[in-house]
This record gives structure tokens, C-alpha cells and sequence, in this order.
């Protein structure tokens, strides 16, 4: 990525210099006073944020990738890579849109709004190189993007001099973003300072738990750490979930949809896995009527579409052949039909306000905070995303099993969080991961079972892909452009971390 940066950033220096002095006077003669001569910071606001947001949440079969992947879903077309632990080769392309963001600050037309764009900038640094770094380990951070100075072959920071930039950078977001205004450009919060301020917060909380073996680094500090965040403002609701809403235009609806703006010919191949029915049927959970379609064995048998019976799960870990054969047999579930009919199924978040919930409800069981009990951010987590799915999807959908807030507002309780800390930190995960169901595209629900070992995904050693197949990958491997133009470096990465080798059954440092 590195050099490819660079090639550009040559070539339009080269040409620079070797036509200034016959092209200046051209250039004079044919500049339009009337069109602006740099990109206003707005517009590259709003270019920053696509990158990030709606153009990271793919369209189609790929945007069941990481559900595959999390293992909420079965795949019947063919051997799906991500369904049984084929980790390929990442490339750092997230991070070629970080290039915008020191001219979006320095077009800024007041002090205020140079602090507000400088805010969302450290945001967006952090989110991308947080992205980066949970899938290989060590890479480029205080080197990275820097082609246009002529730094071709970036060095790679340790993944904990990342991490230590990235809590650096979120806290400057928190302190710039205080200091700003509201701004335009902004289709996620419509240029609302105060909501990209708890959102950094609130992102700052997730990437401190995800440094939960590391609390006894003193240079992270990261229980004190994540104490001053958690007191800073954060999201209040699901209306400050940093989520994509779609529209009825092409490229613009709900990525599984298959609508006469948008066709998706993809529809028949998902089946609902275990791992995501089996908690909600155990706890007469009515979200798994509004997630998925009834066993069509099971209906022929008599069975209702209300009844929780009626609703089979798959373990993805089986051979296709064996899910294939149950599908055939009407032994499987489909994708609830709202996803697919309707254009605006759901906004789809990459941090939502139940993510935050929980997390506390976490860190309150770990004890790195206390003043409020872990059932009831546990609670919060739960509700909200309740009244997330009511809000959005019609009753009509809810095969008779629809929720209204006298349902919402007990079912906490029904399972409430006990057992040791242990346990329960298995239930706010399992809560977390039934929440994230076609939400979190970035591989959350992947990274926290890496993280926490839930839910516990079948290791079937007949049809798992890793290399050895007695374990569950870890990690994606590097670029391949990074290999062929920054050799040196990410050689010197791997020896590091991995004793030279790409291998995703290697441990990365945020795990050991």
C-alpha cells in the first residue's frame, strides 16, 4: 500500500517538476475564477465518512462475509472460505482515504470548525488503524500515508504502540471535538458535535476492552483508563448509534435487500445457525421471530410460525453437504423476509449504543468500575436493541410474536445476569452477539469470541480450513503488496511476532 501511496505520489511530483516551466503560463491563462482551487473541508468530510461507513458495509453476498465468518449464518451456494476458517490475505487499502484528512483540517474556514475536523480527523485515524491493526498484528502507524513526503517504505509499529496512539488519538478527539461546532458534510449525525464527541468516547471503551489482558501494563493504565472514558459523555441512546440509513435509490438500500431499486441474487443461499437460535429459543426470546423464517419441516409437521419450536438452527462447522441436504429437507431456517423486501430493513451500525451497554456491563463484572450494577447496563443493552427492532420492523413480520414495551421492559429480567463473574460474562456476550446479527460488518462478533471464547464455535476438524486444522485461526495474513514493496519491513513484523511466519494460528500481542 505503502508504495503504491508512493508511485503516485512520484509521478505527480515528477510531473510537476518537469512541466512547471513551460505549463505556468498556461495554467495561469486557463485557472476558472470561479471554481474553487482546493476541496472544501465539507465535501471531505462527507468523502472521509463514505469511505468508512457505506462503502465499509458491503452490498450483496459480500455483506454476509462477516456474519459467515462470526458464524451466525451457513452458506449453501458452495465451501464458503470464512464459514470454515479460511483466513486470507488482508490488504491496507482503509487506510488510503486517511490522506484526506489533513486537508479537510487546514481548508477549515474558522478556528472552531479547524477544531471540529481536526476531532473527527483523530476519529477517524484511530477507527481505521484499530480496524487495521485487530486483523494482523503490527503494522505502519507513525509512518503511514506519508508517500507524498517521499516516504516510500513505511516501518511497522508494535500492535501496543498502536493501541497507545490510537487511546492517544481518541483522547484528542474527545478534547478537540469539546472545543467545536457543528459542521456540514455529515450524513451519520447531521454535523452534530456533540454526538461525534461520545461517539469517540464510546469507541475508546471498546478498544479498552479489547486490551483486557494487558491490565497490568503500567504504560497503558488500562482499568484507570477506561474509569476517566467511562465517566466522559457517552452514546445515550440508539439515536447516537454511529449506523448507515438506506433509502429506495440503487446502491443506497439495505445491503440484503432485493427490492425493485436494488435485486439481490443471493437471497436463497443463507441458513440461520445454531449459535444464534438456540440462545433465543432457550430464553423464549421473541427477537428470533423477527431474525428468521420457520422450518418449513417443521410447519409441515404442524408446527406454528409462533411457536419457538419451529425453529431449527444449523452448525455451520458441519459439512455442506450435511447442511445442504437439511436445507433441502426444509430442516434449516431462512433469513427473516424483511431483510430482504424491505429497503430500509434497518440502519446497520458499526458501533451502536447496546455495544456500549454491555461493554460496561463487562467491565462492571471485571470490576474496573462500579456506581451502577452490571444488570442494568446488561439490561439497557437488552432493551435497546429490542426497541431497536420494533422501531424498524413492522409487526407484520413478526410471525404473531410481535414485542411491545411490556415485553421489552420485562424480559431482562427473565435472564438475568448470575453465576460467577465468569458466567456472567458469557451471558452479557451471548446477549451481545444475538444484538449483533446483521449489525457490527466490521467483524466485531468474530474479534469477540477470538476475545472471549464465546459463544464456543464447533471445532470439526474434518471441514475447518486453518492450517492445522486442530485449531481456529487468529488472524488474517498480510498484503501481498506489502510483502512485494515494503519487504523489509513487514519481514522484520513477522519475525517480531510470529518467529517469521504468516501464519493465522499465531497469537497477536493484544491476545497473549
Amino acid at each position: 500500500m505503502t508504495k503504491l501511496i508512493s508511485k503516485i505520489s512520484v509521478i505527480a511530483l515528477a510531473a510537476g517538476l518537469g512541466f512547471s516551466g513551460c505549463t505556468n503560463k498556461f495554467d495561469n491563462i486557463n485557472t476558472n475564477p470561479d471554481k474553487a482551487s482546493s476541496a472544501s473541508s465539507e465535501w471531505l468530510a462527507t468523502n472521509i465518512l463514505t469511505a468508512v461507513t457505506s462503502k465499509d458495509i458491503s452490498q450483496g453476498t459480500n455483506f454476509r462475509q462477516p456474519f459467515t465468518l462470526g458464524k451466525y449464518i451457513g452458506w449453501t451456494e458452495m465451501v464458503s472460505d470464512y464459514q470454515y476458517n479460511r483466513m486470507v490475505r488482508v490488504d491496507f487499502g482503509r487506510l488510503l482515504v486517511l490522506r484526506d484528512i489533513d486537508p479537510m483540517i487546514k481548508n477549515a474556514s474558522t478556528a472552531d470548525l479547524k477544531n471540529t475536523f481536526e476531532g473527527f480527523g483523530h476519529f477517524i485515524r484511530a477507527w481505521q488503524f484499530f480496524q487495521t491493526t485487530m486483523q494482523v498484528g503490527d503494522i505502519p502507524y507513525t509512518e503511514a500515508i506519508q508517500g507524498a513526503s517521499g516516504l516510500i517504505k513505511a516501518k511497522y509499529n508494535t500492535q501496543k504502540e498502536v493501541f497507545q496512539g490510537i487511546l492517544s488519538e481518541l483522547d484528542q478527539a474527545d478534547q478537540l471535538l469539546a472545543k467545536g461546532v457543528n459542521f456540514s458534510g455529515d450524513f451519520i449525525y447531521q454535523g452534530n458535535v456533540d454526538k461525534w464527541r461520545r461517539l469517540a468516547n464510546s469507541f475508546q471503551l471498546y478498544v479498552l476492552i479489547n486490551l483486557y489482558k494487558k491490565t497490568a501494563d503500567a504504560d497503558l493504565d488500562v482499568i484507570n483508563k477506561f474509569k476517566a472514558v467511562a465517566a466522559r459523555p457517552l452514546m445515550r441512546d440508539i439515536n447516537d448509534n454511529f449506523a448507515v440509513t438506506y433509502t429506495a435509490s440503487a446502491g443506497y438500500c439495505y445491503p440484503w435487500s432485493s427490492t425493485p431499486a436494488q435485486l439481490n441474487s443471493f437471497l436463497d443461499y443463507p441458513v440461520l445457525s445454531s449459535y444464534l437460535l438456540d440462545p433465543m429459543k432457550a430464553t423464549q426470546d421473541r427477537r428470533l421471530f423477527y431474525m428468521a423464517e420457520p422450518s418449513p419441516a417443521q410447519l409441515s409437521a404442524g408446527k406454528a410460525a409462533s411457536d419457538y419450536s419451529a425453529y431449527l438452527g444449523i452448525d455451520p462447522a458441519d459439512e455442506l453437504g450435511v447442511i445442504v441436504t437439511n436445507k433441502k429437507a426444509g430442516k434449516s431456517c431462512a433469513v427473516n423476509k424483511r431483510y430482504e423486501e424491505m429497503y430500509n430493513a434497518e440502519p446497520v451500525g458499526l458501533l451502536n449504543y447496546w455495544d456500549i451497554q454491555f461493554i460496561l456491563a463487562e467491565a462492571t463484572v471485571r470490576g474496573w468500575i462500579t456506581g451502577t450494577d452490571a444488570q442494568t447496563y446488561y439490561a439497557n443493552g437488552i432493551k435497546s436493541h429490542m426497541n431497536f427492532i420494533a422501531k424498524y420492523a413492522p409487526a407484520s413480520y413478526a410471525h404473531g410474536m410481535a414485542m411491545d414495551d411490556a415485553y421489552i421492559n420485562a424480559f431482562p429480567a427473565s435472564v438475568a445476569l448470575s453465576g460467577s463473574a465468569g458466567d456472567q460474562i458469557k451471558q452479557i456476550i451471548t446477549q451481545k452477539y444475538i444484538a449483533g446479527f446483521f449489525q457490527n460488518a466490521d467483524f466485531t462478533a468474530w474479534y469477540e469470541n477470538r476475545r472471549t471464547g464465546y459463544p464456543v464455535f464447533t471445532l470439526n476438524k474434518n471441514t475447518n480450513l486453518n492450517t492445522p486444522a486442530s485449531v481456529l485461526p487468529l488472524r488474517w495474513m498480510y498484503p501481498q503488496k506489502e510483502l512485494d514493496y515494503n519487504a523489509d519491513n513487514v519481514t522484520k513484523a513477522l519475525k517480531d511476532q510470529y518467529n517469521g511466519n504468516d501464519d493465522p494460528s499465531n497469537a497477536m500481542w493484544l491476545l497473549k
